[in-house]
C-alpha cells in the first residue's frame, strides 16, 4: 500500500499546486521558464502515475474488503463512467455547450469517475485510490471556479456541432474502453 500512497502523494500533490500554492507555482514557472517547468512537471507526474499503477497492482494481491457493493451499484458505475467520458471529451472538443456551461469538465470527469468507482468497488486499495481522486477533484473544482470568478474568466459559447461531436466522441471512447480496453489495461471486465 506504501507504493500506492507514495504515487498518490506525488501525482495529486503536484496537481494540487493550483489549489494550495498557485502564487508559488506562478513564480516557479517564471523562474524556470515554461518549457523547463512543463518538463519537470511531466516527469514528476509520470513518476507518480507509474507508482499509482504499480502500487494499485501490488495492493490487489493482498485485498482488504471494506464493503461488498450491491450489483446495481456496480452496474450504475457504467453510467457514471459514460458521463465521465463525455465530460472528458468536452474538455478537448472546441466550442461545445458542455464546457461553455460547466467550465471545467475534465475535473468534473475525474470527480464523476472517482465517485462511481468508489461506490462500485469495496476494497481498501479502491477506496484509497478513488477516494483520493474524488477529494482532489472536489477541491480543484472549487479552487478553479474561485479563480475564474476572481480573474473574470469567460468561456466561449458552445455550438450544436461542437456539443454533438463531444457527445459522440465521449460515448465512442467509453464504449471502446468499457468493452475492450478496461479488461486489457486494468484486468477487470466492467461490462458483463
Amino acid at each position: 500500500m506504501f507504493v500506492l500512497i507514495l504515487g498518490l502523494v506525488l501525482f495529486l500533490g503536484l496537481h494540487s499546486l493550483r489549489i494550495v500554492a498557485d502564487d508559488w507555482r506562478t513564480r516557479q514557472v517564471a523562474r524556470l521558464g515554461a518549457r523547463r517547468w512543463k518538463a519537470l512537471y511531466s516527469l514528476v507526474s509520470l513518476l507518480g502515475f507509474v507508482l499509482i499503477c504499480w502500487g494499485f497492482g501490488l495492493a490487489r494481491h493482498t485485498p482488504v474488503l471494506l464493503y461488498s457493493p450491491p450489483v446495481w451499484l456496480i452496474r450504475l458505475n457504467a453510467l457514471f463512467t459514460l458521463v465521465a467520458f463525455v465530460l472528458l471529451a468536452a474538455a478537448r472538443v472546441p466550442r461545445n455547450g458542455i464546457k461553455a456551461r460547466l467550465h471545467h469538465p475534465q475535473v468534473l470527469a475525474v470527480k464523476t469517475w472517482a465517485f462511481g468507482h468508489l461506490l462500485a468497488a469495496g476494497m481498501l486499495h479502491d477506496a484509497l485510490l478513488f477516494g483520493a481522486f474524488l477529494l482532489w477533484s472536489v477541491l480543484l473544482f472549487a479552487a478553479s471556479r474561485r479563480r475564474d470568478n476572481r480573474e473574470g474568466t469567460t468561456y466561449p459559447p458552445g455550438t450544436t456541432k461542437g456539443t454533438v461531436i463531444t457527445i459522440v466522441a465521449g460515448v465512442t471512447a467509453w464504449a471502446a474502453f468499457a468493452l475492450w480496453l478496461h479488461a486489457l489495461l486494468i484486468g477487470v471486465k466492467p461490462v458483463m
